[in-house]
């Protein structure tokens, strides 16, 4: 409850802040036969000059759901929990019974609702890619009657998204089956966030668990699947519950090395603990069409848990990975250092020891550390 009271207030300060960048634009459909208003939020610095690339967020119902996500867009990837990303709100205040318009057949969008369908690949998307900087990858967010409708897109050959936020779906009946069968069979990567609360419509409570139940027993590498049911919150609030739990699931990879991940799965693991950051990081260039340097804080997990399991060998290779990430500081020849003073070489360590003494000090690895621990090899063997 704490950490969504925060993320509502941050939403005020991301707004009002002058480093906000929100636009507001007409967009005339022919699919539609009529104008459809956007926001959109573009990251903090965006230069259209720039050839960097972002991750594309489309909100349905924007007219009360855009805000949401852009705030807490705009706060994660300041803390450089997610990569920084563009944001469009796509307004339905008056047409969202048409927009989400299906057969009673087979759950399908018909008329009017087949029409928004084609406005949002056809259109909307198209449209974004033209005028802004937007990468590969792409989030659909919806809520009620919206979250069910974001889901057609998934069901596609080639989905147009990448990940799906679907808040307290109301579903059509048949997507109860589509969804889990899309997923099960999916051959490219697929992040899939599920949420309900306690006091949506018992309707909506018992398919979305029905819907769970499924989609927990998928035995597909490719889908990353996240579920919250919350407890409390009105059909209208969970969205602020649910939008930062989403997120954390879906740029999981992008962040950080938490505690628990320490603790969880790197020291457990059977391979290489460098091998685990080289696949982090390919991941996060995969996924996002970033080149992320790798952090600090992640360097410093891998070392502890050499240090942690004794696993000494493993340090020459992170000590060539620190040497072209941060190659005028002392990061790279201190693990170097390591994998030789513990693989018995003392001299090779001693030396290169001494050799940082001209690079930057970083992340707590200072130039008198380096000096004290070559004199001790000095001392101990008599150099």
């Amino acid at each position: 409850m704490k950490k969504s009271i925060l993320i509502v207030f941050l939403l005020s300060l991301a707004f009002n802040g002058v480093n906000a960048q929100v636009k507001y634009e007409t967009l005339k459909s022919e699919k539609l036969g009529d104008t459809r208003e956007l926001k959109i939020q573009l990251p903090r610095g965006y230069d259209s000059s720039s050839s960097k690339s972002y991750p594309l967020f489309v909100v349905l119902d924007g007219d009360y759901m855009f805000e949401a996500v852009a705030g807490n867009v705009d706060y994660y990837s300041y803390w450089e929990d997610m990569p920084e990303a563009i944001v469009v709100g796509v307004n339905q205040m008056k047409t969202r019974y048409e927009d989400c318009l299906y057969s009673e057949q087979n759950s399908f969008p018909v008329e009017t609702g087949a029409a928004f369908f084609e406005f949002i690949g056809m259109e909307l998307i198209p449209y974004i890619e033209n005028k802004y900087h937007t990468g590969s990858f792409k989030v659909a967010v919806g809520h009620g009657e919206t979250a069910n409708f974001i889901n057609y897109y998934l069901l596609k050959p080639q989905p147009v998204f990448q990940a799906y936020i679907s808040i307290s779906p109301s579903l059509a009946p048949s997507m109860i089956d589509y969804i889990p069968e899309s997923l099960g069979k999916s051959q490219s990567k697929i992040f899939y966030y599920l949420a309900n609360t306690t006091n949506d419509v018992s309707s909506t409570v018992k398919m979305t668990t029905t819907l769970n139940a499924d989609l927990s027993a998928i035995d597909n590498d490719n889908v990353v699947y996240n579920f919250d049911s919350f407890d409390g919150p009105s059909h209208y609030s969970v969205p602020t519950h649910a939008i930062p739990n989403a997120i954390e699931n879906i740029f999981h990879v992008f962040q950080p090395i938490s505690k628990k991940e320490y603790k969880e799965t790197i020291l457990e693991l059977e391979i290489s603990p460098v091998l685990y950051l080289q696949e982090k990081y390919e991941a996060i260039k995969s996924l996002f069409d970033i080149d992320k340097q790798i952090l600090i804080n992640d360097f410093k997990a891998i070392s502890a848990a050499i240090e942690k399991n004794e696993t000494f060998e493993y340090y020459e290779e992170l000590g060539k990975m620190g040497r072209k990430a941060y190659p005028e500081t002392v990061l790279g020849p201190y693990y170097m250092a390591r994998f030789y003073e513990e693989t018995g070489e003392p001299k090779k360590a001693m030396r290169t020891y001494q050799s940082a003494y001209t690079l930057k000090e970083i992340g707590g690895i200072t130039k008198d550390e380096m000096l004290e621990k070559a004199n001790l090899i000095k001392e101990d063997f008599g150099y």
